[in-house]
């Protein structure tokens, strides 16, 4: 985060509001675009090869989903959004890829943005990339960091015309996709909480140095979790409530469920944030408790050879007039004295469950 903050300032230092520059990492080597126009009798999907390709779609009756993969060719950007008649401070938005989840209206648009995540198994942990969305009369513009999303359902939906997507219009693809982003939280918070539980089971049975580290690694993610989730409650909540002429009233009842999934996805959030936060208390009881043990051993140690030690330190003394030294049974009553307080002192501790 440091590092992407003097990125910001470096770039941004000076410049008027709406100067576009990409901010961020280049997490794609070439900027794709797709397009896929549909209605419920045809679906036409390409690769555009140049960002013209795209302008002929923005007054076609049909349904038209333009995807675009890469955020780093300014001037493509720039060129997209003077065409549909984006606002310069939104493309300043969708270029600065650390926003905030929000929702805005510009009467003949609605400007979405959230953000898609990945698990990455290997790393244990999670990777995020910001999503935007331009919802517009009978089009979608989705920008995107890199290839590869969460889409794929959706696209085999329209591909495949199931469900009601064909028969609607954009407003509905709207909420696929961001459904389709809201579902793939449910699949991370599920690996999460496996790694949450075998956690668990470590600190509970061998709790080692490098557990502490996962747990502040867990926490860290889960503080970015829920900075990215709970902003999102109030953008579905504001599409539901909002009086724009772009949003049917049949797909309000669909951002009302996609605003339950919300719910769901913050309160799993929040429970695993507790979880992880209880987990380093686990972590200091168990590492006392096994070092209690380690001390309750070498205490009974110690407390088992105290007498021992009195009676060695007894006949080691060495004075002349010693009676049980001239003795012929002195050694072995000695060994049987040790032995007896031995046997005596160890029948004690287990009648007291110390051993």
């Amino acid at each position: 985060m440091p590092r992407l903050l003097k990125k910001v300032a470096k770039k941004k230092m000076g410049l008027p509001p709406g100067t576009l520059v990409h901010v961020g990492e280049k997490k794609a080597e070439k900027v794709r675009i797709s397009i896929i126009d549909y209605d419920e009798a045809h679906v036409e999907e390409k690769e555009a090869k140049s960002v013209e390709e795209c302008f002929p779609f923005k007054d076609k009756p049909s349904v038209t989903w333009i995807n675009v993969d890469g955020l780093h060719e300014v001037n493509l950007i720039e060129q997209l959004g003077a065409h549909f008649g984006l606002h310069p401070l939104l493309l300043e938005d969708i270029l600065h890829t650390e926003q905030r989840p929000k929702l805005e209206d510009h009467e003949a648009y609605l400007f979405v943005v959230l953000k898609m995540f990945y698990y990455n198994g290997e790393a244990r942990e999670i990777e995020a990339e910001q999503v935007s969305l331009i919802l517009g009369p009978n089009f979608v513009i989705s920008f995107q960091e890199r290839e590869g999303d969460v889409f794929k359902y959706v696209r085999e939906r329209i591909r495949n015309s199931k469900g009601r997507i064909r028969k609607v219009g954009a407003d509905y693809l709207a909420y696929a996709l961001i459904d389709a982003i809201v579902d793939n939280y449910f699949i991370i918070l599920e690996k999460l909480g496996e790694t949450i539980e075998s956690l668990e089971e470590e600190l509970v049975t061998n709790p080692m140095p490098d557990t502490l580290q996962t747990i502040h690694h867990l926490k860290r993610e889960m503080i970015f979790l829920r900075k990215s989730v709970w902003p999102l409650r109030e953008v579905i909540s504001a599409l539901d409530r909002g009086e724009s002429p772009l949003i049917q009233e049949s797909t309000d009842v669909y951002l009302r469920d996609l605003y339950d999934h919300t719910i769901q996805v913050i309160d799993s959030v929040e429970t695993f944030r507790d979880m992880v936060s209880g987990m380093l208390d686990i972590y200091l009881s168990s590492v006392s408790n096994k070092m209690n043990e380690v001390m309750k051993v070498l205490t009974i140690i110690a407390t088992i050879f105290i007498p021992l030690t009195f009676i060695a330190g007894i006949y080691g003394m060495n004075f002349q007039y010693m009676p049980e030294l001239g003795w012929r049974w002195g050694y072995p009553a000695v060994w049987f004295v040790i032995g007896t307080i031995l046997i005596v002192m160890l029948v004690y501790f287990r009648r007291k469950k110390w051993l």
